[in-house]
């Protein structure tokens, strides 16, 4: 098909024959297909190509990242047939199977699909970057194929091929449960979770999520904050896979009735570079097996640049001011999986100087910090975060970072701290600044020991950036504007992006993640309001009053700057 597609496309007059020179050179250097190194070097678009095909052989076109595929659609053509060819099935109207493919020519696929299946088969036409994006999406993995080949493998060992090495060797010592130690080792089993491990990273996964269920077994990735399900393992290797994971986390695989927790580290080959990596493993006993979940920590991704988290202006100088004071709390709130680990690691590495001694008590500790004494708790011994603290405060230290303040215990010694000298950052689990003030008080803190030592609460969300390649503006209603937040004045001014869905977004329309962020400074008005009892909606209006931006406003700010979308802003804050 290469030079048919080059023929059409300089009969058509999209390109030269000296672009088709170069991009065959390129194909032959390279590997990759024609169309695809056209595309690279800015010769055309797949758009063009696909047009093409589409007007020389009748055949009507499908843009793939904009059309969703019935699953039961896609069980009819397997993933490894759909590889082999580079099609994908796209819909079944009676005995006709619609094929979206690249080569609209190619009679032997037809023929097969049409053997294989017993249905009437009809093209349309879909780039070929296109295709491959839509298996992967659909499909799951981009080692769909390596999957069924591991099933098929069950005597080979061999791990090679997914350039991935457990950075600490297995223990050699004999355990009782030798059975369960040859399932977790079997070739197959071990390229498998190698595979889901590195797939994981390639896809940009912050977890990575396996569940048993009564009847299937399931791999999902959550990416940008979204769960996307990737594969579904054979359920009967749900014990070896389990098994696998424990023992590359350290973990005792023949504990299956209590929850654990581990670590597993690695070392991966990715774009010829080595890199570390660190997934954090939760396991948990549940009706049908045990669901593990892996926290990837990639340092990579740690953003330590203040500037880059997501403050507006006045937010990011309000809580610059507060890190860099010499004594008070600085408290961070929000869900799980809001960036508030990361906020705090950026105000640590604000005011990590040689002249100052930090100290850290976190669970776990997901990042190693240069110049900071960081301290896992441990539970199970008795080395909890009140613990920690009250050995911390024998330390001489100048800026305490507590984990979670998660009990009155914990509480008290953090204030008192604040109290006498230190710097003390942490982390509350509240759904706003204001009602973070409540939450201390319901706790067991006396109002006037909250007024006194805690100077900022920042409450912030994380959502999902609009994908910088793809976007383009889309129409919205002054109404709908205004009905969100927006003035009737903004309305008339704010141009709304949206991502349409390209190869680097994965078809979502959005890449990456960006902190809504309310920063509330604690004024000598807001203490008086505390003092006197005031209630959360009371102390919110005075802080708005002194123009605290709320997590809405924040997010409405960054409609208006085209970095986010109307839903995500929807889905993660309120008027």
């Amino acid at each position: 098909m290469a030079v048919r597609l080059g023929d059409l496309l300089l009969k058509a007059k999209l390109i030269t024959p000296d672009q088709l020179n170069e991009a065959l050179k390129q194909q032959k250097d390279s590997g990759i297909k024609l169309g695809e190194a056209l595309i690279r070097l800015g010769f055309v678009s797949e758009d063009d190509i696909t047009e093409t095909l589409s007007a020389q052989f009748g055949v009507p076109t499908i843009n793939l990242s904009h059309f969703e595929i019935d699953p039961n659609v896609l069980k009819l053509v397997p993933a490894d047939v759909s590889r082999k060819y580079n099609i994908i099935p796209v819909n079944k109207t009676g005995a006709t199977l619609t094929i979206a493919m690249a080569d609209p020519t190619n009679v032997f696929a037809m023929d097969d699909l049409k053997f294989m299946t017993g249905y009437n088969v009809e093209p349309v036409v879909a780039s070929e970057m296109g295709i491959m994006r839509a298996i992967d999406r659909h499909y799951g993995a981009s080692h769909a194929i390596e999957l069924k080949k591991v099933m098929e493998e069950m005597s080979q060992v061999d791990t090679t091929d997914t350039n991935l090495e457990v950075m600490e060797e297995q223990e050699e010592e004999a355990i009782d449960v030798d059975k369960l130690v040859e399932e977790g080792e079997e070739a197959p089993v071990v390229r498998l979770v190698n595979i889901i491990l590195t797939d994981a990273i390639k896809r940009g996964a912050s977890d990575i999520h396996v569940e048993p269920y009564e009847k299937e077994y399931r791999v999902r990735y959550r990416i940008d904050g979204i769960l996307y399900e990737v594969m579904n393992p054979p359920p009967k290797l749900k014990e070896a896979i389990s098994s696998r994971i424990k023992i590359l986390a350290r973990l005792d695989i023949a504990e299956k009735r209590l929850p654990q927790d581990g670590r597993i580290k690695i070392k991966m080959k990715l774009s010829g570079k080595t890199k570390e990596l660190d997934y954090r493993v939760s396991i948990l006993p549940t009706l049908f097996g045990e669901k593990i979940v892996m926290r990837l920590l990639d340092k990579d991704n740690l953003m330590l640049d203040m500037t880059k988290l997501g403050f507006e202006k006045e937010s990011l100088q309000r809580f610059e001011k507060a890190v860099l004071r010499p004594w008070g709390m600085v408290l961070v709130t929000g869900p799980t999986g809001s960036g508030k680990t990361n906020t705090l690691y950026s105000a640590l590495s604000r005011v990590n100087t040689p002249e100052t001694n930090i100290m850290t008590a976190e669970d776990p500790v997901e990042f190693n910090l240069p110049g900071i004494n960081q301290v896992q708790i441990r539970e199970a011994i008795g080395l909890n975060f009140a613990a920690a603290l009250r050995s911390f405060l024998r330390q001489d230290p100048n800026v305490i970072l507590v984990g979670e303040i998660r009990d009155f215990e914990t509480a008290e010694i953090s204030v008192k701290a604040a109290l006498t000298g230190h710097l003390v950052l942490s982390t509350l689990h509240t759904n706003d600044a204001p009602s973070t003030i409540n939450r201390l008080m319901n706790m067991g803190i006396e109002p006037y020991l909250v007024a006194t030592s805690v100077c900022l609460i920042q409450a912030q969300r994380l959502i999902r950036r609009v994908c910088t390649n793809c976007k383009v503006p889309t129409e919205v209603s002054p109404q709908t504007l205004v009905s969100i937040g927006f003035s009737p004045e903004e309305a008339k001014t704010v141009q709304v992006m949206k991502g349409k869905g390209c190869e680097r977004c994965n078809g979502t329309g959005y890449k990456g993640r960006v902190a809504c962020i309310e920063v509330m400074e604690i004024t000598d008005d807001i203490r008086e309001l505390i003092l006197s009892g005031a209630t959360s909606v009371e102390i919110k209006r005075k802080a708005q009053e002194e123009g605290m931006l709320t997590l809405r406003r924040s997010g409405l700010q960054k409609i208006k700057d085209g970095l986010t979308s109307i839903e995500e802003v929807l889905r993660e804050t309120v008027l």
